[in-house]
């Protein structure tokens, strides 16, 4: 049930962000690989972009990929949040009583792994997905899928069950990354909020307040990894699969910082917290009310 809460929770929280997921891979996409002032750029800034979007594209364009967006989400925060519920529920994140943040970390990365193993090939195809539109706009390559489920299967004709991993070597270091701040600093926040008795001990106050503060920590924790994951998934592959911009993680984090610096692994940060901070936010705030509902009901 702890599994079956966590992926309604972040379900819940992705029909909301998912407008912004879609704006955030077209901003990170944006100028890959050129030096600032040698590209069109289409998308100034989240607002513009949300306006371009809705242009160019219709409103649908607005929440291209949502299918895959729920899926991943049910798949990966299942997974992710149902096995830090297990650790939790088992006591083994606090000492003496008390939330403990190496335990925390620690816990939040082996649950990210988890996670992100088992939902990368539905982020993969997500991100094709939302990638995709008018050639006017257009950014990154333009895989022209039809949909998820034809996606899913034209990736296995070409280049196999393993073809459904690829990219998953960004994948689990951006989700363990994210998952350790997140959960450790949920945890820590809700003690705090708690302990400074701002709200009632129980009031659906305390997992937002502290799923607000877990959201700033995220994204910046977060965007570097978020990039290059994006990034990686998105690249153009030869017939057998080998990506053509990019060997692997640290050929993509080494390539994006050299050519664009520092603030090209950060492209898109208005974006990432707009749609990180409120799904952050969200789901944290929704696994826990559900996960007290379920409780109270037992």
């Amino acid at each position: 049930m702890d599994f079956v809460l966590s992926g309604a929770a972040a379900c819940g929280a992705c029909l909301f962000t998912n407008p912004l997921e879609v704006v955030k891979t077209r901003m990170q996409l944006q100028g890959e690989l050129q030096s600032r002032g040698t590209y069109r750029v289409h998308y100034r800034n989240v607002f513009h972009a949300f306006y371009t979007i809705g242009k160019v594209d219709g409103l649908a364009g607005l929440q291209k990929g949502l299918a895959a967006g729920l899926l991943y989400q049910f798949c990966m925060n299942g997974v992710r949040l149902g096995s830090y519920a297990v650790i939790d529920s088992s006591g083994y994140i606090h000492t003496n009583g008390r939330v403990n943040a190496l335990k925390t970390t620690l816990a939040g990365a082996a649950a990210g792994v988890a996670g992100a193993v088992m939902g990368s090939p539905i982020y993969l195809v997500k991100t094709h997905l939302q990638s995709q539109s008018t050639s006017s706009i257009a950014v990154g390559h333009q895989y022209k899928h039809q949909g998820m489920t034809q996606a899913l299967a034209a990736i296995y004709r070409q280049h196999g069950i393993l073809g459904l991993w690829r990219g998953s070597s960004a994948a689990v270091p951006r989700v363990c990354v994210g998952s350790s701040a997140q959960l450790s600093t949920f945890s820590s926040s809700k003690e705090l909020v708690i302990d400074l008795q701002i709200f009632p001990k129980g009031s659906w106050l305390v997992a937002l307040s502290a799923g607000m503060i877990s959201s700033v920590v995220v994204v910046l924790a977060m965007t570097p990894f978020d990039v290059v994951s994006t990034r990686l998934y998105n690249q153009p592959v030869d017939p057998l699969g080998k990506g053509q911009l990019y060997k692997g993680f640290a050929d993509c984090f080494s390539k994006t910082l050299r050519k664009e610096g520092l603030t090209g692994l950060y492209k898109g940060l208005g974006a990432s917290y707009f749609r990180l901070g409120p799904h952050t936010i969200l789901s944290l705030f929704f696994w826990d009310e559900l996960r007290k509902m379920h409780q109270q009901f037992r």
